[in-house]
């Protein structure tokens, strides 16, 4: 037809039809520039037929077959463009969902190492929810077809600290991934396959490894707890009543050795995780039973090393606690003497230098002591020696308080039938003594007893001090 200018407009517009269109993206072309375009050819093949059928009348007519070979070639030419634009914008969007799972990898990778929880659980929550998408809204799509390569990468990097046998860190992330098939939809979770029960038993694992590692502390109960109550019938539940026997019996054992006091708080602490674990699935009561004998034998021999160390305030303080706990045991007398020795050594060291005499609680002997309480106020007198005792007198409600020492005494030798009194009979010896009156503090004092003589003790009260005299 030779209309030159017409058709250099059609390939104008079909220049820039593809100037808009190349490279294919992602994105595709804008649906008004299709429509625009569209609309531009309906006129164009519009005004062409009319073109045609205004020169036909004067000119030669067109020749059919030409006609036709041109019009199929003015079809194919767009519509297989079309076709190899459409595949190259699959190709296009299949690129950019193999860099959002390349991007998903990159941030799991990064995160290998690092502590669960916080920004980094934020990062791994990221990195799934982009493989969920890919899972649930391109299923057919390359990049979710390598979803599984991708996802056993995520469950080892979460469950990183398990590999490293750190079995307290790995609870949490493993217990994160028992959650995830909850968290995907059916055809994310269909791409876990043999996942799904991954981390069951390295959780069960974690969990008892921890609570083994911590029995003897009391935070050992709540991972045994839940693992008992998680996984009942599995390996590692079946294990924990051997522990805690095992364990028992290590510290029962070890209450042989110099340094008893540790041994005793973990046996404590073993005694509260075998009751605080769930009921029926470990026998707590012959556990606990062994745990309460080996704690009585404990006490007592924590007692006696604390006097040894030189720790007499607590050593008097944990064998008056075995004296009232266990009234029943062969060894209450004797911590008792411990105990009050250890007392007097508070004050007075000296009399700290060796443990009370086998049976010295029985008393008994030729010296005479008598022992006076000349002052307001109850009187509690603890000695130590060849014997070892406690004696409490009566308050003295006429009794004074003395200007000076040289009054009390004088009192004391004035005689002391007046005033609360007892008497006791000893072994000769050195003897320490402690006045414990509620009124002034406590007082400490020794003296070498000698069948030779009868003793007067006297106590008395001075202004500012307590005042002792012993005649």
């Amino acid at each position: 037809m030779k209309r030159w200018p017409a058709a250099a407009l059609c390939w104008a517009a079909t220049a820039a039809l593809l100037f808009v269109a190349l490279p294919a993206d992602v994105d595709g072309v804008p649906g008004g520039v299709v429509i625009g375009y569209v609309v531009f050819l309906v006129l164009v093949a519009a005004d062409g037929a009319r073109r045609a059928l205004r020169d036909g009348r004067y000119g030669r007519p067109l020749r059919a077959p030409l006609a036709i070979g041109l019009g199929v070639v003015l079809l194919a030419v767009p519509a297989g463009g079309a076709f190899a634009y459409e595949a190259a914008h699959d190709e296009a969007v299949e690129r950019m969902l193999l860099d959002r799972l390349d991007d998903a990898d990159r941030i799991v990778a990064g995160l290998d190492g690092r502590p669960f929880g916080g920004a980094t659980e934020r990062r791994y929550e990221k990195a799934l929810g982009i493989y969920r998408g890919l899972a649930e809204d391109h299923e057919g799509s390359k990049a979710a077809d390598r979803l599984p390569d991708s996802l056993d990468a995520y469950y080892k990097s979460v469950a990183a600290p398990y590999a490293a046998e750190r079995y307290c860190d790995a609870v949490t992330p493993l217990k994160h991934l028992r959650t995830v098939p909850d968290t995907l939809g059916a055809p994310a979770r269909d791409r876990l396959g043999p996942l799904r029960a991954w981390p069951d038993d390295r959780l069960a694992t974690a969990l008892y490894e921890c609570g083994a590692a911590a029995l003897g502390r009391a935070d050992a109960d709540e991972p045994l707890s839940e693992l008992l109550r998680t996984f009942p019938e599995s390996d590692q539940a079946a294990k924990v009543e051997p522990a805690l026997r095992a364990a028992i019996d290590t510290r029962s054992a070890a209450l042989k050795d110099s340094d008893p006091c540790p041994d005793v708080a973990e046996l404590r602490a073993l005694g509260a995780t075998a009751d605080a674990l769930p009921g029926g699935k470990v026998d707590a009561g012959p556990l606990r039973a062994a745990t309460d004998r080996a704690v009585e034998r404990g006490v007592y021999a924590c007692g006696v090393d604390e006097f040894k160390d030189g720790d007499f305030a607590q050593a008097a303080k944990t064998l008056d606690d075995f004296a009232r706990q266990y009234p029943g045991n062969g060894k209450r007398d004797r911590a008792k003497d411990i105990a009050v020795r250890a007392e007097i050594a508070v004050e007075r060291p000296s009399a700290g230098r060796g443990l009370p005499p086998a049976g010295s609680s029985r008393g008994g002997g030729p010296v005479e002591l008598v022992v006076a309480n000349l002052g307001p106020g109850e009187l509690k007198v603890l000695y130590t020696g060849p014997t070892t005792g406690t004696i409490t007198l009566k308050d003295c409600a006429s009794c004074r308080i003395y200007a000076t020492k040289s009054q009390g005494d004088a009192a004391c030798r004035a005689g002391v039938t007046k005033y609360p009194t007892t008497t006791l009979r000893l072994p000769p010896g050195e003897y320490h003594f402690l006045y414990k009156r509620a009124t002034v503090r406590n007082r400490a004092d020794g003296a070498k007893l000698s069948t030779a003589y009868r003793y007067t003790d006297c106590s008395f009260v001075t202004r500012g001090t307590a005042g002792l005299g012993l005649t």
